[in-house]
């Protein structure tokens, strides 16, 4: 059984005058001395690695939401716009009163936005973060349209179980900002079966944003901004790993480099060295050679066609599509 710890938050502030509370489980049980030693192994590695999770701390998380707003980068106002031109429609598909399932909740904004159209029954913010959960839950126990209200911190790249947190009734799981893209086409189809056994009825479905294959100049653009916020972004993995691991990379080092790969289809981003560097990685040098790179993260992107297929071999059916006028961003609606 995995370890779980379930607290009862009440609000504090203007919020406790309704005297709302929620309830929190942390299921995240990380043995610290293996994640520390699978980061070394994949920096270590001749094909050097490092999970795209160690882009974030606080300056990371500060540099990420910087780069939603640069002009390059198209993905999340492009599905917001989606979401606020065709709501009643998606809202009719979807149907009144389900238990919400927001996936990588974050500060549950996104979700927020869905609660006057759809009056959950409940709400479910499952995420890595204790504290952005714990923040995004007091927020919510504000607004008058929010229901019960349960959080859930897991890692969900790993082990999808959330039987903790979901009850059998009908539900819509929440998956936005096609985040879906950092697994690789089979994972994202193992990730999406473990969503679809937590549907126990047929009135059960999947919203989830995909990005669309287009231009590569422009998909080139969206991961390389020109002010240099995606490269600082992606540095800073660097400074999280010295911090974690007691390296000493030198960031100056390293230049960011964000392209498009036709033939995977999918973006890829890279730290770049600038020129011959050794660094010291527990107790043992790795000697990088110039050019040589570091591989920190994927972007799949997906036909509507190639999706939906991805979609039916999950198990969910009766797939509804809804898109931009440039056919930059998809949303599907899927049922189970």
């Amino acid at each position: 059984m995995p370890h779980r710890l379930v607290t009862t938050h009440r609000t504090s502030g203007a919020a406790a005058d309704s005297a709302r509370s929620f309830t929190l489980v942390n299921a995240l049980k990380l043995d610290a001395k293996a994640e520390l030693d699978a980061l070394a192994k994949g920096l270590l590695a001749p094909a050097a690695s490092l999970s795209p999770k160690y882009f974030y701390d606080a300056l990371g998380s500060t540099l990420y939401n910087a780069i939603v707003l640069t002009d390059e980068y198209y993905p999340t106002r492009t599905e917001a716009a989606i979401f606020e031109s065709f709501r009643a429609e998606i809202a009719a598909a979807i149907g009144v009163g389900k238990q919400f399932v927001d996936l990588g909740s974050g500060d549950s904004v996104k979700a927020e936005k869905w609660f006057a159209s759809l009056k959950p029954s409940r709400y479910v913010g499952v995420d890595i973060s204790e504290s952005a959960l714990t923040d995004a839950l007091n927020r919510l126990a504000g607004n008058p349209y929010s229901p019960a209200l349960v959080g859930l911190v897991t890692d969900f790249s790993r082990v999808v179980d959330l039987t903790a947190v979901v009850e059998k009734r009908p539900s819509v799981f929440f998956y936005p900002g096609s985040s879906i893209g950092n697994f690789s086409p089979d994972d994202a189809v193992w990730f999406l079966k473990q969503i679809r056994a937590h549907c126990h009825d047929s009135d059960c479905g999947l919203l989830i944003g995909v990005d669309a294959k287009k231009d590569k100049a422009r998909l080139d653009a969206a991961y390389d901004d020109a002010l240099g916020i995606t490269a600082a972004f992606n540095l800073n993995a660097l400074r999280n790993v010295n911090r974690l691991l007691g390296s000493d990379f030198d960031v100056a080092d390293w230049q960011h480099r964000g392209f498009y790969n036709e033939a995977m289809g999918r973006i890829e981003m890279h730290l770049e060295a600038r020129r011959t560097v050794s660094v010291r990685l527990r107790g043992e040098r790795r000697n990088f050679e110039a050019g040589e790179r570091i591989h920190t993260e994927n972007s799949y992107k997906y036909s509507p066609e190639q999706f939906e297929a991805i979609l039916i071999e999950a198990g969910f059916q009766r797939t509804q599509l809804w898109r931009d006028e440039k056919h930059d961003f998809n949303v599907f609606y899927a049922n189970s």
